[in-house]
């Protein structure tokens, strides 16, 4: 699983000014939650910016203080005028302790019903999870191979393993839908009917 680098600094004075003039240096002040205490540190904008601007589910390693911490995303705030990030809230991965994660889906394959000439619509984006750290991975994969065209696929036909999957299992993840070409060539088919 991809893991990215953070060197952070610990974070010793809170409230506002504090948090403004670390903005003003270019650090973003985040927190650590999850572990045996809460770390409040601060990290430049730039060494935060790939597990933050990406669609991928990443591990950030963060060393605050001579201390490395393992931890996924859990939150994030930004400014609602500038779009610019302002806070960053982490979840310490602790080896006997599950966590929730938001895990990316990857379809693999190409269904029946799009070599027939329907197309797949996805309707989701990644499932909501909770598991073990040592489970977590980059992505949950989705065989649409089977899918003809007028299928779906739901949450509770996605296959995982060592998951307890928080979404509702009824929701659509994907669908074959019929193409305007696949119509008019069914119509076309279809001798029509004398009056």
């Amino acid at each position: 699983m991809k893991t990215i680098t953070i060197e952070g600094q610990l974070r010793t004075e809170h409230g506002k000014s504090a948090t403004r003039q670390l903005r003003s240096q270019e650090l973003v002040p985040g927190v650590i939650y999850g572990g045996a205490q809460e770390i409040n540190f601060a990290a430049p904008a730039k060494a935060v910016r790939p597990i933050v601007y990406t669609p991928s589910f990443q591990i950030a390693e963060v060393t605050v203080d001579g201390k490395t911490y393992r931890c996924i995303l859990k939150d994030l705030q930004f400014d609602k005028t500038s779009d610019e990030l302002i806070h960053i809230d982490l979840l310490e991965l602790v080896e006997d302790k599950k966590v929730i994660a938001t895990i990316p889906l990857s379809f693999v394959g190409t269904a029946a019903g799009v070599r027939a000439g329907g197309r797949l619509v996805t309707k989701m984006k990644a499932l909501k999870v909770k598991t073990y750290p040592k489970y977590l991975k980059e992505q949950i994969e989705v065989n649409v191979e089977h899918m003809n065209v007028g299928d779906n696929i739901r949450v509770e036909d996605v296959k995982t393993e060592n998951y307890e999957v928080i979404n509702s299992p009824r929701i659509p993840v994907a669908s074959v839908v019929t193409t305007r070409a696949l119509r008019q060539e069914e119509a076309a088919a279809t001798p029509a009917k004398k009056k």
